[in-house]
């Protein structure tokens, strides 16, 4: 059983079998929208069935949904691997960073961190979070 989806915000809250209350989902995921599918299926006027155009319409559209959000996960990962190359390339290199005081500072690349979600890479003993560089040059 469900109850309703609230509002414009895609806030929703199911209830399981056993009558215990689930987590809020945030977003319209796949399985809210077959949910809420088979929910009008179940609750159509027999002698007023749902247009098969609109049923093939909302099965079209939850499988573009399922696409993109997939999609978009893929789009992440590959992202996080193309910070992971370019931190990596910076090592050994000579790199420039404003420090916490607003002062231009400059170094060279000793090692990289992938510890957090933004690659980290360590100029003269300073972990520097990677999209807070300037710029980099080769060394000499």
């Amino acid at each position: 059983m469900t109850n309703p989806v609230a509002g414009a915000t895609g806030t929703s809250t199911y209830t399981s079998t056993n009558g215990a209350p689930t987590a809020k989902q945030q977003t319209m995921n796949s399985e809210v929208f077959l949910q809420l599918l088979v929910t009008q299926l179940r609750n159509q006027d027999p002698s007023s069935p749902m247009d098969t155009n609109e049923m093939m319409a909302q099965t079209t559209a939850l499988a573009s949904m399922e696409q993109l959000t997939q999609l978009t996960g893929l789009t992440g990962e590959s992202f996080s691997l193309q910070m992971r190359a370019a931190a990596s390339a910076l090592l050994g290199q000579t790199v420039e960073y404003v420090d916490e005081n607003k002062v231009t500072r400059s170094g060279t690349v000793s090692s990289v961190s992938f510890a957090d979600k933004v690659p980290m890479v360590t100029v003269n003993g300073t972990a520097i979070r990677l999209d807070a560089l300037l710029g980099a040059t080769t060394a000499a």
